[in-house]
């Protein structure tokens, strides 16, 4: 028969057998906790390197996308013969400069803006009239451009609308006095290829036609009230940015 110390130290010496056997069944998991740590810091920072890397990547790739170029190019203003209001008009070939500044919407359309600046004689013929006027002549005009591309060559062509300006010139070429700055709306169109001479910079040729009314300096003896056809062949070279 046990006594109650007996069964009581009994009790107690179980006890303590399994409180170390619990204790010893919680130390793997810890040390497992302590070895997954590392590992869980490495996957934060690497995540925060590309994090950290992205906007970098993303401004990179927009730097090697581009979408504006600026074109200077030399042009030659060939205007038709034009006949109307018994007035008969010729003019010699004005030779200029164009400059152009072109923006991408798409990597095949954009948006066009240009500049050109040419001189001129105008010889007008009438009934009573045989004169000639020199004048400096002004574009500035907007066009729609699509762009086709085939290797280091891409054709485009163009239309748009524009403001024509015609100012006489006061010298020993002009024969009459007292005229006045002619200034029209007239259209554009044109096509041509550019020619990729490295990533920047690309070689233009094109041909450009303007249709507008002619001018009269504000002379009522010298309008033909016709629209005529200029021909407007440009060579240059454009810079991407």
């Amino acid at each position: 028969m046990l006594s109650k110390y007996g069964v009581t130290g009994t009790i107690a010496r179980v006890d303590r057998g399994m409180t170390r056997g619990a204790t010893n069944f919680h130390r793997p998991q810890r040390h497992c906790a302590r070895r997954g740590g590392p590992e869980v810091h490495e996957r934060m920072k690497k995540s925060l390197l590309v994090l950290l890397l992205l906007p970098a990547m993303a401004a990179a790739c927009f730097a090697q996308e581009s979408r504006q170029d600026i074109s200077a190019s030399g042009s030659a203003l060939i205007p038709t013969f034009i006949a109307g209001n018994a007035v008969q008009l010729h003019a010699t070939v004005g030779y200029g400069g164009l400059i152009s500044y072109r923006y991408l919407l798409t990597p095949s359309s954009g948006l066009e803006l240009n500049y050109q600046y040419a001189q001129q004689v105008q010889h007008y013929l009438n009934p009573t009239n045989n004169v000639l006027i020199h004048n400096r002549f002004q574009e500035i005009s907007g066009a729609y451009v699509y762009s086709f591309t085939f290797r280091n060559f891409n054709p485009f062509v163009e239309a748009g609308i524009g403001g024509y300006i015609y100012s006489p010139i006061d010298d020993q070429k002009t024969q009459l006095q007292n005229l006045s700055q002619s200034t029209n709306i007239g259209a554009l169109y044109g096509a041509g290829i550019a020619y990729e001479i490295s990533p920047s910079f690309d070689i233009r040729v094109e041909y450009r036609g303007i249709i507008v009314k002619t001018p009269s300096f504000s002379q009522t003896d010298l309008k033909t009230n016709r629209y005529y056809n200029l021909n407007d062949p440009v060579i240059g070279v454009a810079y991407h940015f």
